[in-house]
């Protein structure tokens, strides 16, 4: 584990770190109410496609915890109405749903028959979700660590570490992991405009495990490519769809597409829970937009002239023909994808 907490039940409160601070300041925000973690996810105290799951989890778990209802049928409407907040909160991102989902499934038991029950059972569902994170993201790492040559040069976008989970991480996990079985890798990081969560937060995070790294523009991943040798590039993902497309941070678009011209393997590394096989396609997956005000200024300080018109959307799709593979903890798969990732994701249990 490391010196600092992505998220964390804490005394009957959610605590956050509160990564807008960092890399100046590690503060920790805590949050009584549901309404209060979704707030926390919109504005990005939270972010991470896992880590906003186990926020979303923990939220739904402070409604029990303080609510005046009387008896379980008033509580499960106030779980209700809270689940469709959070779910509302980044709309992109499958892990979020899924988690709300699965907390409501569990909680909706009618063995659950009295108010300290539901208090009980949704503590240890989250508990379970974010537990169980940190598990797949180590055997996500373990699944990569064949395609990770040694003294690799890796280029990674925007933050998927420890910040972007409960802990490890998912690509940056595949960097951390790498380093810890002594392959000599160096990793170099996009800044990743607007909100600089490469420059920010990925470096910190290397910074913390003793990692080597180069901060880069984005821009600038082409002319690395093509002129300084890579070996690899590895990102995360908000949401798969069943034929491969990938919602990332945006800006991986224009990634992989340099990555397949310069012959360099693109990879994107995720949890099962962010493939979303009713999604066919990436044409389908919502798009977040966000306030302009994340272009025009950076930080505080305005960049462009008064009333300029800024577009930000918060993700792009990544076309399923510019993935090498996609790696999960149930395995790596390859194109075609809509055929390896069904597979991947039938339950062997019932084989």
């Amino acid at each position: 584990m490391n010196n600092f907490q992505s998220i964390a039940w804490h005394d009957g409160r959610v605590r956050m770190l509160d990564q807008r601070k960092l890399p100046q300041e590690t503060i920790y925000n805590e949050y009584t109410t549901a309404a209060e973690v979704a707030g926390a996810i919109h504005d990005m105290v939270i972010r991470g496609a896992p880590a906003i799951g186990a926020a979303a989890a923990y939220g739904l778990v402070l409604v029990p915890w303080y609510s005046e209802a009387g008896d379980v049928a008033g509580l499960r409407i106030e779980l209700r109405a809270a689940a469709e907040t959070l779910r509302q909160a980044r709309p992109t991102a499958v892990n979020l749903s899924w988690a709300v989902e699965r907390m409501m499934k569990r909680l909706d038991n009618p063995a659950i028959d009295s108010v300290e029950a539901m208090k009980r059972a949704a503590l240890a569902e989250a508990q379970a979700i974010a537990a169980e994170d940190v598990t797949i993201n180590k055997q996500i790492g373990a699944n990569a660590m064949p395609l990770v040559p040694q003294g690799a040069t890796i280029i990674h976008h925007c933050n998927t570490g420890s910040l972007a989970t409960v802990d490890y991480g998912t690509a940056l996990g595949i960097i951390r992991m790498a380093h810890e079985e002594g392959k000599d890798v160096f990793a170099l990081v996009d800044e990743t405009r607007p909100r600089l969560q490469g420059g920010r937060l990925t470096a910190y995070e290397l910074q913390q495990y003793g990692v080597p790294f180069q901060v880069i523009v984005d821009g600038a991943s082409g002319h690395y490519m093509r002129t300084k040798g890579v070996d690899l590039c590895v990102v995360g993902a908000d949401r798969i769809a069943a034929n491969g497309d990938t919602a990332n941070k945006i800006g991986t678009y224009n990634l992989a597409v340099v990555a397949k011209e310069t012959g360099v393997p693109f990879y994107v590394a995720a949890p099962t829970t962010t493939i979303d096989m009713t999604t066919p396609t990436g044409d389908e997956i919502e798009i977040e937009e966000r306030p302009p005000s994340e272009v025009t200024h950076a930080g505080t300080w305005q960049i462009t002239p008064d009333d300029t018109p800024a577009g930000n959307p918060a993700f792009d799709v990544t076309p399923s023909k510019y993935i090498t593979a996609i790696i999960t903890e149930k395995g790596v798969a390859y194109p075609p994808f809509k055929e390896s990732l069904a597979a991947l994701m039938v339950d062997k249990t019932e084989s």
